[in-house]
């Protein structure tokens, strides 16, 4: 059987995961294309599959039309699958923990959560950011989101709770990036695309770093937080 309309209640009711309330309320987000569904599946977070490949079968896939599958798609030129998955399980943090306060764009979002991964920050604490599990962030995760702890808390809260790290805060005024140290438990925070970390956040980091830079007068955090990483990497 292949659902044809774009008016069946099974399509309205999952178009609606694409409104951050509703995928907080079922603890669900949609992936689109073969390259994050299969990412999911690898995980056991597939709850639903939509597809119009009708040679891909099972208890959990529903076959669709095109015009059904551009209706659950956030993309111009769908790729043929879409998938309802399970939120990933928060764990207890890792060693190397990238703190987010107020990152709004979902490309940056999606970048420094690539490479977090890359340079071994497995747990990322997001403060008041862009919704991680919005489509654009996904889509420039790559797939990362599903090898990565996400905490959802604010900033202060997290460290308040998790003492036995050594933060690094990210200011115009902070020490050069090469005075940083290794520890055995070290957490970066960055802030807004516009106005930073807040004065409160930085005032209880254990240091405040900044990358020298000549020509311009910042970097775009995404790339501010890629070097740091791969720094406290080595």
């Amino acid at each position: 059987m292949e659902i044809t309309s774009v008016n069946n209640p099974l399509i309205k009711e999952t178009v609606k995961l694409y409104q951050k309330k509703r995928r907080d309320e079922l603890n669900q987000f949609i992936v689109e294309g073969d390259h994050l569904y299969l990412e999911a599946k690898k995980r056991g977070l597939v709850k639903q599959v939509f597809t119009t490949d009708t040679s891909l079968v099972g208890d959990d896939v529903v076959h669709v039309s095109s015009n059904v599958l551009e209706k659950l798609t956030m993309t111009k030129s769908p790729q043929g699958i879409v998938a309802v998955c399970e939120k990933p399980a928060q764990v207890d943090p890792t060693s190397k923990v990238l703190m987010l306060e107020k990152v709004q764009d979902p490309g940056n979002l999606g970048t420094l959560m690539r490479s977090a991964l890359a340079f071994g920050f497995k747990t990322i604490v997001l403060d008041r950011c862009v919704d991680v599990y919005n489509d654009k962030v996904l889509r420039a995760t790559q797939g990362a989101v599903f090898e990565l702890n996400i905490i959802e808390q604010n900033i202060l809260e997290f460290m308040e709770e998790q003492p036995m790290y050594y933060v690094y805060g990210t200011s115009l005024q902070g020490e050069p990036m090469e005075s940083m140290k290794q520890f055995d438990n070290i957490a970066l925070i960055l802030g807004n695309e516009g106005s930073g970390i807040t004065t409160r956040v930085l005032n209880l980091t254990d240091q405040n770093i900044t990358i020298k830079i000549s020509e311009i007068e910042s970097l775009n955090v995404a790339v501010a937080g890629s070097i740091l990483m791969h720094h406290l990497a080595k």
